[in-house]
């Protein structure tokens, strides 16, 4: 088992912290956009994103959050589109987690095929939730999904960047 060093505890505190981050910035962002369920679901995508691209290092977090990003542009493309024409169905969640397989294979991301299909079935059971309003979910979940990102990605630049400075030694 690997020693516990100083750099793991800042991780996991600037994790932390970058989470809240994430939380509070959009769900105050939404607050008097949306109801309080949605309110509540973009707090939680947001926070998920963030974890998501919260890596070991600057580059790490930065690729992570690119592959995040990506994923989730396919995804809100297939699903708002989706929307747009048919009300939620399970079917139909299956033939979009299933087109966005086809297209990240295409696009040679395989690695990211799993995002790309976790993202479409939470967007498409949500929508589902509340049809009338169903093709605001994607657009909802990718601004999320681009907070998190940016908070993510931001807490673990400047956190390396301030430990690597205080002892003295080169930024990750």
């Amino acid at each position: 088992m690997k020693k516990f060093a100083a750099w793991d505890f800042v991780y996991a505190v600037n994790m932390t912290i970058a989470c809240g981050i994430s939380y509070a910035v959009i769900t105050q962002a939404l607050d008097r956009i949306v109801a309080r369920p949605d309110d509540l679901l973009a707090g939680m995508w947001a926070v998920v994103a963030t974890i998501f691209v919260y890596r070991d290092s600057r580059a790490n977090s930065l690729s992570a959050g690119f592959d995040r990003l990506f994923a989730t542009c396919v995804s809100f493309a297939l699903c708002l589109t989706y929307l747009l024409i048919f009300p939620f169905a399970p079917l139909g969640m299956a033939v979009v987690i299933g087109l966005g397989t086809v297209i990240m294979a295409l696009l040679d991301r395989r690695d990211d095929i799993v995002t790309t299909g976790i993202t479409s079935a939470v967007v498409l059971v949500v929508a589902g939730l509340d049809p009338h309003n169903a093709w605001r979910q994607p657009i909802l979940r990718l601004v999320d999904t681009l907070v998190g990102i940016a908070v993510g990605v931001g807490c673990q630049w400047i956190g390396s960047f301030v430990f690597y400075r205080a002892i003295g030694e080169p930024v990750r």
